[in-house]
């Protein structure tokens, strides 16, 4: 499974990407408005910080203006994922900008059939929301799992299930369980990926046993 982090927060992800775990990086408006800087800017210097796949989110919502955004944020970078909302102006424009050579990240994706639609459509990813689908009381999980055995049975479809809206460890594990090519997870997810009380013990306890000796690994 591929790690994608969402966030905007250049400093974050560089300290993030400099560990070798993460795979791409995906935005929204909200999370560059959270900066407080200009939003082009952000994206240019976050591309740098990454070689995977970076998405950067339309503003517009018809598909005349869709389509210019997304060229307009696809010239910015060579790892560019323009972002397009699940909509059937969204379809289009992810069908336009795919047969011009540029990646499209197919998001707000709520149910299996619109998955199955952005596929068609040509998305490089489609982002399924679990978390918002367990706040108002349906299963992300379930909806994954339909999604991953729906583009498995069509080899046809290229489209990679990137997990969004991840809110804690275990819906990652559940994700790659599942066999989704991505979970796209907030750095402190990201962080608690590696957490475990035992490893704390256990740390713990080696180092003390270590310090008993009284040796040193560098001191020779």
């Amino acid at each position: 499974m591929k790690f994608f982090v969402d966030s905007a927060d250049t400093e974050e992800i560089r300290e993030l990407a400099d560990t070798g775990l993460v795979d791409g990086v995906t935005t929204n408006p909200s999370l560059v408005a959270k900066t407080g800087r200009d939003f082009l800017l952000v994206i240019r210097e976050i591309c740098r910080l990454v070689d995977g796949p970076v998405s950067a989110e339309v503003a517009a919502t018809d598909f005349d203006a869709m389509v210019s955004e997304g060229r307009k944020l696809a010239d910015l970078a060579k790892n560019v994922a323009v972002k397009v909302p699940l909509t059937m102006p969204g379809l289009k424009a992810c069908r336009t900008l795919t047969q011009a050579g540029i990646k499209v990240n197919v998001t707000l994706c709520f149910s299996a059939a619109q998955a199955l639609l952005a596929a068609k459509a040509g998305a490089t990813f489609v982002s399924p929301f679990v978390g918002r689908m367990d706040d108002v009381g349906a299963d992300g999980m379930a909806l994954i799992a339909d999604i991953v055995k729906i583009y498995d049975n069509y080899a046809s479809l290229k489209t990679e299930v990137l997990v969004a809206s991840v809110r804690h460890p275990m819906h990652v594990v559940e994700a790659a369980r599942l066999g989704a090519d991505i979970a796209t997870v907030p750095p402190n997810i990201l962080r608690g990926l590696a957490k475990h009380p035992l490893t704390d013990k256990g740390l713990a306890a080696f180092l003390a046993d270590w310090e008993k000796t009284g040796q040193s690994i560098l001191g020779r």
